[in-house]
Order: C-alpha cells, then structure tokens, then sequence
C-alpha cells in the first residue's frame, strides 16, 4: 500500500535527519582549513549558478525580475563570502588574555531552514554556506511553491561540498514539502536550531516548536524624505529599491514619509521617475485586489510589475509606469494600503516637520513591521540621529536603498537574507544572522592571580572582604572591617576597584 503524501513527507524527514546526523558527527571534527575549501567551492558553484538559479526561481514561483534574483544570489554567495571568509568558526576563536577567558566555537548540530518563495534560491545559498561555515548540517524546508528551485539549489551546494571533501547527507532539501513534513523537522528531537524565513504564521510556529528558532518577523519599512535631502538621489534610491525583483524583499520600501515644504519637488520627481499616482477610485480598484477575504495579501499580486497590477485591476497607467502610488492620510486595517504590499506599490504621507514624520513612521512600523527596518533620507545629522536613537527598529538605513541596504549590498551591514527584528519584532535576535549566530561558544577560564580570596570571608559579616592586593594591607589576620570606619572602608573599597580595573 502506497502512503499518502504527507506519511512521505514525514519519511522523507526522518531519513534526511538520520544521514545529516550521521555526516555532522564526521563534520564537526574538521579543521578550520578544511570547513573554507568546502566553503569555497560551494560559494563558486553557487556564483556559476547564479543565472540559472534566478531563472528557475522565477519559472517556478512567478515572482520577481529574472536579472535581480541574479544579483540576490551573488549577495548570497560571493558578497557573502567576502563577509565571513576570515571568520574563526573552528577551535579557539578568540582569547582574551586580560581576562583570561579563551572562546571555542562548537556547532549546534542541524539546523531546519524553512525557505520562502520569495527569495527561495538566494535564502536557500545564504542558509547553507553560513551553516556550513558554522560546521552544522541543514536539511532545508522549502515552500510548496518554490520547491524545485530550492531542491536544484541544495543539489548544486551539496554536490560543490561533497567534491571539495564535506560527508554525504550534510546538507539536505525535502522534495515532498507538506505542513506535516515541516513540522516533523522543526519538531525532531535531532533537530538542534531553526532558521525560519517566510510568513509570521510559519515563522510563530517555528518559535513554537519548542526548539530554538531564529526568526524574521515582517518589514513596513517607511522612507522618510526630510527637507534637507539630496531629493533627485532619494526618489532614484527609493524606485531602485521598490522596483527591486518586483517589491519581494521585505526590508523593501513600503510608505514615504515627505516633509510638507518638499511635497511638490518630491511628487515631481516621483513622477519623472516612473511613479504613478492613484486617484482615490483607483486606489479602491487595487485595494480590492491586493487583499483576500481573510485579510492577507493576494499571493497572485505578490512579485508581479507596476502595470501588471494596473491591469488585474483594471487601470491604465502609463507604459513606462515603475510603481503606483497612494496618497493616504491613514494607517491601519481600514487602510489596506499602509500594509506591507511585496509589490511596486506605495504609500505616500505628507507630514510637517521631522517631529511629525516620526509619529508617522512610527505607526506605519506598529502596524506590521516593528523591529525591522527604517529608511532616512537627510543631510541633516541630528535628526539622522534622532531617528537612529527613537525609532523602535534595528536597522536604520540612511541615504540609501532599502531592499539593498538592509541585505548588506550598499551598506556595510553583514550580507544576509534573514534579518532579525528583535524582542520587539518577536525574534530572538536583532542581527543580520551570520554564521557566528549558528555556533554554541565554549569558554575557558583560568583562574586570575588578583582574584579574591574567599577563605578571608567572615560568613557573618559580608562587609568582611580581603583580598591579594593593595586592600589586603588594611587589615591582617582575621580582622573585622566592621572595625573600621565608613570612611577606611569607602577608601579600600575605591583602593580595590582601581587593582581590579588594572587587571
């Protein structure tokens, strides 16, 4: 009797989960040389790849722009590389001889990458390099979607491994992708980290599994232009950026924030550059398609041009049309159009003064996107910095396209395609996830020669402390600083502090 698809899936888990299991024993044991031949020739076989991998992803899915899932993957590998190439992820990795403590890095074991459709091969290349890199093994979980693409990816990465000397079964992909499989690799108890990059249903769960889980959780990045800004390289950023693979990223532009005195030069530009304003019937048009019944977005919209969009909603723009735009006044449910869109499509708000702007900003970022991203354009740097110290997210980008400088391509932020929102955004981490945040550190810590002496303790009086430097010459023997006065104690106590602080 042949079982059903989702008994195979959950099979398919299992064995995969036995062979990478078996290979990161062997794996762990490797040098650090070893783990960067491996890492290399999967970094140049993923950049061979590149094309090839773009065009599948975008066959398969229907999403995005064939020449910028080009770009992502290289991000993924070769910028990617150039980030972690040094990096220590093997033995000691660093010594502080100060404090005597040495760091040893150890993987985690295998980690469950949960891979969108988004982005499916670029996260797919990100994932495994940087979880090799750490000596993990990864099974990946890719999107029902997206599964193809993803499969060819983890084939490519996994052959450039297993030829440059990594075990067989180390890296992994689930060609039956159901609900049920997903859940048996978050769930096993071999199974040691999840790397979970897609929608916040799928991204809760995995924070569920009761396994640790690194999570992303959604972006509603607002572009604030403020009247000081360089506005001609502000509006080209932004287009740059939202017309980027089509809107998938999710650290993509999704609002512009104006300054009122700037409005007309901004909207001007806007539209020199390809933008499209919406009247209000034509805004209801695209609302009507952009959101199911059930309040999401409809998947069909997701990834697809400008006047694609216009089309399905039954609106001429122009055929040079970039991105639509809303003028709205509002944020919120009953404002469809404020929510994250993963398409060309904008909101625009007009607000007086910075101060203004913030607020906005702000509830654009309460709405769907707190933690992640936030996109200034200013010359002014106090406010630049108003906004890096205020604003509740962990990734303010400053002169620059969103889409790309959230990722690490424009910005000196690590390379990576899973960006972390922090406790406010419900992750457990605010970093741009690189291999350092898949390896468990070890510490070795010798003993200080200056350290207390705590045989010299008097377990009835705390106050009684002596130590093996200058403190120890305020007393001798067993006497009690209860003795002394407030003022001797205040001085050995300073006297103490300045030893230590010496080291």
């Amino acid at each position: 009797m042949e079982l059903d698809r989702d008994l195979r899936s959950i099979q398919e888990v299992r064995n995969l989960l036995k062979n990478a299991h078996s290979a990161q024993k062997k794996f762990k044991e490797f040098s650090q040389e070893q783990v960067d031949k491996i890492i290399k020739a999967m970094v140049e076989a993923g950049q061979r790849e590149a094309s090839k991998l773009a065009l599948l992803a975008v066959e398969e899915t229907k999403f995005g722009v064939h020449k910028d899932k080009i770009v992502k993957n290289l991000v993924a590998t070769r910028d990617l590389y150039n980030y972690i190439k040094d990096m220590k992820t093997v033995g000691v990795i660093k010594k502080d001889e100060i404090r005597k403590i040495y760091e040893i890095a150890e993987p985690m074991g295998i980690i469950a990458g949960i891979i969108p459709s988004t982005n499916p091969t670029s996260t797919a290349l990100y994932k495994i390099i940087i979880s090799i890199k750490a000596r993990n093994a990864i099974i990946l979980s890719p999107h029902p979607a997206a599964v193809k693409c993803i499969n060819e990816t983890a084939r490519i990465m996994n052959e450039a491994a297993i030829i440059a000397g990594a075990p067989k079964g180390l890296i992994g992909c689930m060609s039956i992708a159901t609900m049920s499989g997903t859940n048996e690799l978050m769930h096993h108890n071999l199974t040691s980290m999840i790397l979970a990059t897609g929608g916040s249903a799928l991204v809760k769960a995995a924070y569920s599994a009761g396994k640790p889980a690194l999570g992303v959780g959604p972006g509603n990045v607002p572009a604030f232009i403020e009247r000081s800004a360089d506005i001609p390289k502000a509006i080209k950023d932004i287009i740059n950026s939202k017309t980027f693979d089509n809107g998938t990223v999710c650290a993509s532009e999704q609002a512009i924030v104006c300054d009122a005195p700037i409005k007309d030069k901004v909207i001007s530009e806007l539209k020199r550059n390809g933008a499209y304003f919406l009247s209000q019937i034509e805004q209801d048009k695209i609302t009507s398609i952009l959101i199911n019944p059930n309040g999401r977005i409809n998947a069909s919209i997701v990834g697809q041009s400008a006047t694609h969009i216009a089309q399905m909603a039954g609106i001429q723009v122009p055929i040079n049309t970039k991105v639509l735009i809303a003028e709205l006044d509002c944020v919120g449910k009953n404002c469809p159009l404020s929510m994250e869109k993963l398409s060309p499509i904008l909101a625009f708000y007009t607000e007086n003064g910075w101060e203004n702007a913030c607020k906005r900003c702000i509830e654009l970022l309460n709405f769907g996107g707190i933690g992640h991203s936030l996109v200034i354009h200013s010359r002014n740097m106090d406010i630049i910095m108003e906004f890096g110290l205020k604003k509740p997210v962990f990734r303010v980008l400053v002169n620059t396209p969103s889409s790309q400088g959230a990722v690490g391509a424009t910005t000196g932020l690590a390379p990576a395609l899973t960006l972390g929102c922090g406790t406010w955004g419900g992750s457990a981490t605010s970093d741009n996830i690189t291999p350092m945040n898949l390896i468990n550190i070890k510490r070795l810590a010798f003993d200080l020669e200056d350290s207390l002496d705590f045989n010299s303790y008097n377990v009835n009086n705390t106050n009684n402390m002596k130590s093996s430097n200058k403190v120890s010459s305020y007393h001798t023997g067993t006497e009690q600083l209860h003795n002394l006065s407030s003022e001797d104690i205040q001085n050995i106590v300073e006297e103490f502090l300045k030893e230590r602080k010496k080291g």
